[in-house]
């Protein structure tokens, strides 16, 4: 027999379902957050700053710094709880064309990633399989199997999604807590002269600022995430009240977690170790586990990425939802089923990323999903200042704290960055802007022949 309909109050003018709380919004904050990325990344800043302060500034500054961002955002979130996260901002403050620019730029990173991700977990899987009875399709088979089992936990519904969303988050952050715990228990790195390794010198004068920058560039990258939970504004209960508490929280929550791991780290890895390891988190696992560490490891980036997968599976859609609703893409990504999950839009997201896990080369794609990234902040930003002008009197129940002077803080900060990756990588920047540009002739050929009633 199957279930009633949920009574009409928990359903949102758009179908999708007014459920989530703030557990969900700091479970999806964590897991859009935390990947792979931190069992890499501090042997990057290490290499870059050499001592162990400097190493834990550059932490704290880009948590701070995401928080800043959270704290902006936070406003947008509240005012404007509507589903498809930032394309929606833009739309407000800058019209339909910003919005759909923006809400295509996204969706595309999104696709992206997952594709990324979604690669790496098969990678990562097909390790296990014994050599003799391992081929080159099976990585990309198990990838997209994994596509197909989270598009079904969410085509179950929101309540399925949101379930899946907590779990894994809550592992991942016992599993890294209880790694950083366990490292702390070990006897102290001796310093790298007695310890038989040359002493890494400290960079000094200009060395010591292009690699504070480079290091803070790797730090932002590796808290990338931490504004999932405004794709699903519409569907929690109390958005005023749990969307602030949901960004806010799951950027101090990330932080703390980074800051443990990184002094864990630091406890138990000389500094000439740590900064010329590739994947830093599994040599402390060896000296935890000895030649069974690497397993712990892969066993860790493994629950980290699927966090993450069921992160984006879960959000992309509902940028296409939003555009549709609003008219900007075709009516039929904004069907909704009844446990609340955009399915056409679902289809189309999970049916993009299983392409380009078939094509299988992510070298220019993961330069252009970084560049495409870097810039939605900024789009954020740009309309919260503006709305703030244009808009005085929009209900704002969060404000963000220390306006003007924190949103002009990360705009010049994203700006910066965008600046950082065309300079770094200007061919995939160029073809980035390039589909950006596709996009926004898509766009226009849409709203002038597409729409229903278009002459």
């Amino acid at each position: 027999m199957s279930s009633s309909p949920p009574p009409p109050e928990q359903r949102s003018s758009g179908g999708l379902l007014s459920v989530l709380g703030v557990a969900f919004g700091l479970a999806g904050s964590v897991g859009g957050t935390i990947g792979a990325g931190i069992l890499r990344t501090p042997g990057l800043v290490a290499a870059q700053l050499a001592t162990a302060p400097l190493v834990l500034s550059a932490w704290l500054l880009g948590g701070l710094y995401a928080l800043l961002g959270a704290i902006c955002i936070a406003e947008l979130a509240a005012s404007l709880p509507r589903a498809g996260g930032w394309y929606v901002y833009a739309e407000q403050a800058f019209g339909h064309r910003a919005g759909w620019l923006v809400g295509w730029t996204d969706w595309l990173a999104h696709c992206i990633g997952l594709a990324w991700v979604a690669t790496t977990v098969g990678e990562l899987l097909v390790e296990w399989i014994p050599t003799q009875a391992a081929a080159p399709w099976h990585g990309q088979a198990i990838a997209l199997a994994v596509l197909i089992l989270f598009s079904g936990i969410q085509w179950l519904g929101v309540r399925a999604g949101g379930a899946s969303q907590e779990l894994l988050s809550l592992v991942k952050a016992v599993a890294f807590l209880g790694l950083a715990a366990a490292s702390f228990l070990l006897p102290a790195a001796a310093p790298d002269a007695t310890a038989g390794h040359p002493t890494v010198l400290q960079p000094q004068g200009s060395a010591l600022w292009i690699g504070a920058v480079l290091a803070l560039q790797a730090v932002v990258t590796t808290f990338d995430g931490w504004a999932s939970p405004v794709y699903f504004a519409e569907e929690f209960s109390e958005p005023a009240r749990d969307l602030p508490r949901s960004l806010i929280g799951g950027v101090l929550a990330v932080l703390a977690l980074y800051l443990l791991i990184n002094g864990a780290l630091l406890h138990v890895l000389p500094m000439q170790t740590l900064s010329q390891a590739t994947l830093p988190a599994a040599d402390a696992a060896r000296l935890l586990l000895g030649s069974q560490g690497a397993q712990l490891i892969t066993a860790v980036a493994l629950v980290s990425l699927l966090g993450l997968i069921n992160t984006v599976v879960m959000a992309a859609p509902r940028i296409l939802f939003g555009l549709s609703r609003d008219r900007l893409m075709p009516a039929w990504l904004s069907q909704v089923n009844q446990g609340g999950t955009p399915t056409a839009a679902l289809l189309l997201t999970s049916g993009s990323a299983a392409l380009l896990v078939l094509v299988g080369s992510f070298d220019h794609l993961l330069g252009m999903g970084a560049f495409l990234y870097v810039g939605l902040p900024l789009s954020g930003i740009a309309a919260q200042i503006q709305l703030r002008r244009q808009q005085p009197d929009l209900p704002r129940p969060f404000l963000s704290w220390g306006y003007p002077v924190t949103p002009w803080l990360v705009g010049a900060g994203s700006l910066a960055f965008l600046v950082g990756a065309v300079i770094s990588d200007t061919a995939d920047s160029l073809l980035a802007l390039a589909l950006v540009g596709l996009g926004a002739l898509a766009g226009e050929l849409w709203q002038r022949y597409g729409q229903p009633g278009s002459a």
